[in-house]
């Protein structure tokens, strides 16, 4: 009989309404146990996916729950590292939202923190637990486009409400954070190899927050191109040229909510592939990959030390920035 991990989230968000909430309730193992927040109108259509669920009014009033084993943190970025280092002082298992620090610095803290406590934490960077990646990972490393020489990405939406988290600098809003996040994370993820050297950025600001973000990077052997705006219409894909083919990521960031995702390699003497990824639910088989490392020690696919590697990117990006414009 598998055994049952309880999750308790805190923070009513609407992100962990409409995918994670319903991600853990569908997941055989995982169960929806508790939600921690200060308004019992906010609990409301979390009680309609499991009305059994408990509500805490204090996130601290969950991590003393004992019968809370994981714990899921959809927080505000500046949020993130305080609440996760809080649970696994409380003993729970985290999986936290994107970008889960602030700062290369910050996750050094939490890793730390990991290892005394024994226990799983993570960055729901869920993307790597879709098939889509892992077999685009799998099709490069088999060499189907040849040697790889240049990734190019995009991810842009369109949010100007200056009251979004995600528009406010000191809740760590803006695109870079929130959604330069996957297009370098994902550079990293597919290809394995770290960045040698950021070698532009072209950065708009407002309000202190970025909206607009060209930035170009060297990676050992190919080049790498990423642009994201949180005030364009909203694209998403991943292009890698190689020496014998081109290889497209569609719908690499919001799998079946932005289209149907599929990996394309296109090759000069037309022996082209096409490979489609329907009905698959990455939130899902992020949390059952998360419950499945929890009981049987299975490794998970996104580390800390994975996601201190897409931090230290972005880290770099602003500094370079900086420097420009002091220039």
């Amino acid at each position: 009989m598998t055994k049952m991990i309880n999750w308790g989230v805190l923070g009513a968000s609407q992100f962990a309404l409409n995918h994670m909430v319903p991600a853990i309730h569908a997941v055989a193992g995982a169960r929806f146990a508790a939600l921690a927040t200060s308004s019992t109108d906010k609990a409301t259509p979390f009680r309609n996916i499991d009305p059994d669920v408990r509500v805490h009014l204090s996130y601290d009033d969950l991590l003393a729950d004992p019968n809370i084993q994981a714990v899921y943190i959809p927080l505000p970025n500046h949020l993130h590292i305080p609440w996760a280092q809080k649970a696994l002082a409380a003993g729970k298992h985290v999986l936290c939202e994107k970008p889960i620090g602030m700062t290369a610095r910050d996750i050094d803290g939490l890793i730390r923190a990991r290892d005394a406590a024994g226990l799983l934490a993570a960055e729901a960077f869920m993307i790597v637990h879709h098939p889509q990646w892992q077999r685009a990972k799998v099709l490069l490393l088999d060499g189907a486009i040849g040697k790889l020489a240049h990734v190019e990405t995009a991810f842009s939406y369109f949010n100007d409400d200056a009251g979004n988290i995600r528009n406010r600098p000191e809740t760590g809003g803006g695109g870079i954070r929130d959604i330069g996040v996957y297009t370098f994370g994902s550079a990293r993820f597919v290809t394995g190899q770290e960045p040698e050297k950021i070698t532009h950025t072209n950065i708009r600001w407002e309000n202190g927050v970025d909206v607009y973000a060209q930035v170009l990077a060297d990676f050992p052997g190919f080049s790498f191109a990423s642009m994201t705006s949180t005030r364009l219409a909203n694209r998403q894909e991943m292009v890698l040229h190689g020496t014998t083919g081109v290889m497209r990521i569609s719908a690499p960031y919001n799998a079946e909510l932005f289209a149907e995702p599929e990996v394309a390699i296109y090759r000069p003497d037309g022996t082209d592939i096409i490979e489609r990824f329907c009905g698959v639910n990455q939130y899902q088989n992020q949390v059952a990959n998360f419950c499945a490392s929890i009981r049987d020690g299975v490794t998970y696919p996104w580390s800390l030390e994975d996601a201190r590697g897409t931090q230290m990117m972005m880290d770099t990006v602003f500094a370079t920035a900086k420097d420009a414009s002091e220039g």
